[in-house]
């Protein structure tokens, strides 16, 4: 890379300090043109920058970070300056009358990666950490920053190398002294490999549910008090209450934060037919999340006459919710008991209108929520790129362990698996796969 980018590394408005970072060959040159004279490396020099023209810009702190010793492998500087748009805009204008280039959104942290300072599950771990808002998304991405997953698949690499020789020695030196069984002694590996890939994958699926939130939906019968229970779990009037029954047409999320981790809470549009053309649209929308959500719960209205079915996609182990507790119960509470126990579902009543009860629900939701993301420690693999090529080099995996005659065909499955792995942490990729992946950082990462 030849050219020289620059970049606010903090976010746009009034601030005390606003930093801003330059990274390639030309960055020296432009600390120097601004700020007199190079500082001592990784040193804070306080220094008057002034642009081109001699015009004062500000008083700032100002650090040199000479290659290979910096983020991005390359040289690179940060000024630390007062965080005033215009003196942002300022600097930001001095740099670029230089001939340095605005950077692209990750392009800092892709030279990291291309300069052999991060691999791409590590620079993944960069992005998690900008976004993350709860203490469990934190926890996660530092594990994955710290090379986490990388550590994982050069132990799986290493694996595969050993199994993939085994196959080639009984496949390139039929008659030389090679013990008879040298492709039987992969088998073991193979299993083994097989088993760990299998926990890898079940704990991607909890890494991207802990990175996205667990989603719990709100579903049943028009008025069943789906909104009112929204509402009152997130403390605002997030949801138009009403007597008119399918007032909810389009499903409205909520976030929440319980026990450390982040929860989407969605509340549906009453199920029931309906020639209602918007109607039908929110309930088709209704079951659609339903479907994709963690965890369904059932809100019935207690005190209601009219029985109404279950809605459809409830599984063992949902919730099945008697709302109006502090009502006289009517049929429908009676017909949802039976059908409860009839589909496995979890019994809860509740009143939305007694503080200990809706303290209670949100203990019974914290608690499901922990079971479900909760583990010794943080899953190497969080995203469903990484489950993907999981998958890929498992699939791979067990057709070698099918080939018992065929050591060739064995071979290169092993091999194919190998590449997916490698395609985990970067090792090989598309080009594609790179854009997509830095493309989600945030201009001046």
């Amino acid at each position: 890379m030849t050219d020289t980018i620059f970049a606010p590394a903090t976010a746009p408005g009034r601030a005390a300090v606003a930093v801003v970072r330059l990274s390639g060959p030309g960055s020296g040159d432009a600390l120097k043109t601004l700020a007199g004279k190079l500082p001592q490396p990784r040193l804070a020099s306080l220094r008057r920058l002034k642009a081109a023209d001699g015009r004062l810009i500000d008083q700032a702190l100002v650090l040199w970070f000479p290659s290979p010793a910096s983020y991005t492998g390359e040289d690179s500087a940060e000024f630390h300056v007062h965080g005033g748009a215009a003196v942002v805009a300022g600097l930001l204008e001095a740099l670029a009358g230089l001939g340095l280039r605005l950077a692209e959104p990750g392009e800092f942290t892709r030279r990291a990666f291309e300069n052999g300072k991060l691999d791409l599950a590590q620079a993944e771990g960069v992005a998690d950490l900008i976004d993350a808002e709860t203490e469990a998304q934190r926890r996660q991405a530092l594990d994955q920053l710290d090379g986490a997953l990388g550590r994982a698949q050069s132990g799986w690499r290493d694996q595969l190398i050993e199994a993939l020789a085994m196959f080639e020695a009984a496949v390139d030196f039929p008659d030389e002294e090679v013990p008879a069984d040298v492709a039987d002694r992969a088998r073991p590996a193979l299993d083994l490999l097989i088993a760990e890939l299998e926990a890898a994958i079940e704990g991607a699926e909890r890494g991207e549910r802990v990175r996205e939130g667990f989603r719990i939906a709100l579903v049943g019968a028009p008025n069943a008090g789906k909104s009112t229970l929204l509402n009152a779990l997130a403390r605002r009037e997030a949801a138009i209450v009403t007597a008119i029954p399918g007032t909810t047409r389009d499903v409205i999320e909520v976030p929440l934060r319980l026990g450390g981790y982040k929860v989407l809470l969605a509340d549906t549009a009453g199920q029931r037919d309906t020639a209602d053309e918007v109607e039908a649209e929110g309930v088709r929308r209704a079951q659609a999340w339903s479907a994709s959500a963690d965890l369904r719960v059932w809100v019935v209205d207690g005190a209601g006459e009219t029985p109404a079915p279950p809605p459809p996609g409830l599984k063992a182990g949902d919730f099945c919710l008697i709302s109006k507790a502090d009502l006289p119960p009517g049929a429908e509470t009676g017909r949802a008991q039976v059908e409860a126990r009839a589909l496995e579902l979890e019994l809860h009543r509740l009143s939305a209108r007694e503080t200990e009860g809706l303290a209670a629900l949100e203990q019974v939701l914290t608690d499901r929520v922990v079971s479900e993301l909760a583990g010794s420690e943080p899953p190497a693999a969080t995203r469903l790129r990484h489950a993907a090529l999981l998958s890929e080099a498992l699939e791979r995996l067990k057709r070698a362990r099918a080939h018992d005659e065929d050591l060739e065909l064995a071979a290169e499955d092993v091999r194919l698996a190998g590449r997916a792995l490698d395609r985990i942490t970067g090792r090989i990729g598309a080009e594609d796969v790179l854009d997509r992946v830095f493309s989600s950082f945030c201009i001046g990462k």
